[in-house]
């Protein structure tokens, strides 16, 4: 393929918005490969292994277990890089869709000085998402060396039986298993867990991130930094909106990499310095623009009580939502085109974790995500991305409907309870 035709380039913003970032075109058999790789190189020698979501919360569990360890990467050949970043000036169209480094394939550099800085900690850091705990699991069964400690941070399998035979073996061989996470558990999913040995901690995901259940939870005499950047990655993650410098922290581990997020944050909390700051600013002027045009896009439905706005396109889509409410949208629905969905609530809305879970998806009940599994080839995704994922937005908004009546259904019940009584 022309590189030309993923490139952005001079695109407009209302066509390279439409179509996802260049990490989506690169061949999954080759990104496995590399994958495969990387995890190798991170898990082999290592003392204990973190497997973490890719966002703040995730990320700063990570720097958490660092801390604990005493085996904190040094800060400054990040830093030196971010710095020639901003002198290079990037591509302000491009991002790393995933929040990872891996995002948009292999492009590290022969020379980079930060080529192998995933392999440098004897405190290994896997990247996972909701759907790929299972591989991550695998990974660390096949690499790590018997009678390591491992942690599990910010995620939540939607079913035990598809990482049973990972996690049951490495309850044979770690020497501790501890899984942190403040998500919506199934009672059955989480006495799994807990059965084969595992140390589950899930907080209360009204109350708290998995960067304050770590804090809680680990046995470290952590001083007041870690308390306060638990604090302000909670005022994001649970979107409290009281503390600007939350959204610092979220948009700088959407934009870097899981390495450089952990180093950074660990080395200075939520006190980022002014190169980060400078960076995360640069990059905002694009965000804002997409942001901008994903709000303009947005259609409003009524499903049963509720008004849900749904949009589409690369954006950053905490941000979007919240535009959306502020119109008067009980609930939003950002559709990407990569393929997945992201569903936020409202106080007058807290159903999102059902919506999702009827199209393959979960999460809590003001914030989910999810996939159709709608996309059979590439001819579903041309038709994805050419109509600004009609058939994705079709699907999710039956899902709203079903909620609807199954909530429709559930008052009257009780309202005839109530009036036998």
């Amino acid at each position: 393929m022309d590189d030309d035709l993923i490139d952005a380039g001079d695109a407009p913003r209302s066509r390279y918005t439409k179509l996802p970032g260049k990490g989506f075109f690169y061949p999954d058999s080759l990104d496995d490969e590399r994958a495969e790789r990387r995890a190798r190189e991170t898990i082999e020698g290592s003392e204990a292994v973190v497997i973490a979501d890719g966002d703040a919360d995730g990320l700063a569990c990570a720097a958490m277990v660092r801390e604990a360890y005493d085996a904190a990467l040094d800060v400054a050949p990040f830093e030196d890089a971010i710095a020639a970043r901003l002198e290079a000036g990037g591509d302000e169209n491009d991002d790393a869709d995933a929040g990872d480094e891996d995002a948009d394939g292999d492009e590290t550099a022969d020379d980079d000085p930060l080529a192998d800085a995933h392999a440098e900690s004897p405190v290994g850091l896997l990247s996972a998402g909701p759907y790929s705990i299972d591989t991550a699991l695998e990974r660390v069964e096949a690499y790590a060396d018997p009678g390591i400690d491992l942690f599990v941070c910010d995620l939540c399998p939607d079913d035990y039986e598809w990482i049973a035979e990972p996690l049951e073996a490495l309850a044979e061989s770690t020497d501790t298993i501890h899984w942190f996470d403040h998500h919506q558990w199934d009672d059955a999913t989480a006495a799994a867990v807990r059965d084969a040995g595992v140390d589950l901690v899930v907080g209360d995901s009204d109350e708290e991130c998995t960067a304050d259940v770590t804090l809680r939870s680990l046995d470290h005499a952590f001083d007041d930094r870690w308390t306060e950047l638990a604090a302000v990655t909670r005022d994001h993650d649970l979107w409290i909106k009281e503390d600007s410098r939350s959204d610092d922290l979220a948009d700088y581990s959407y934009w870097a990499g899981a390495e450089e997020y952990a180093a950074v944050i660990g080395a200075y909390g939520v006190d980022l310095p002014e190169t980060v700051r400078s960076f995360v600013e640069e990059r905002r002027v694009e965000k804002e623009a997409r942001i901008d045009l994903a709000v303009d896009r947005a259609v409003t439905h009524e499903v049963g009580d509720w008004r849900v706005a749904v949009t589409y396109g690369r954006c950053s889509q905490n941000e979007v939502a919240e535009a959306l409410r502020e119109a008067g949208a009980d609930a939003a629905v950002i559709v990407k085109p990569a393929g997945s969905a992201s569903i936020r609530g409202s106080e007058d809305f807290r159903h999102a974790h059902e919506v999702a879970g009827r199209v393959n998806g979960g999460g809590h009940p003001q914030a989910a995500g999810c996939k159709p599994d709608i996309y059979d080839d590439m001819l579903d995704y041309a038709h994805h991305w050419s109509t600004e994922g009609q058939a994705c937005k079709r699907v999710i908004l039956a899902a709203f409907e079903a909620v609807a009546e199954e909530v429709a259904a559930d008052g009257s019940d009780a309202d005839e309870a109530a009036a036998a009584e």
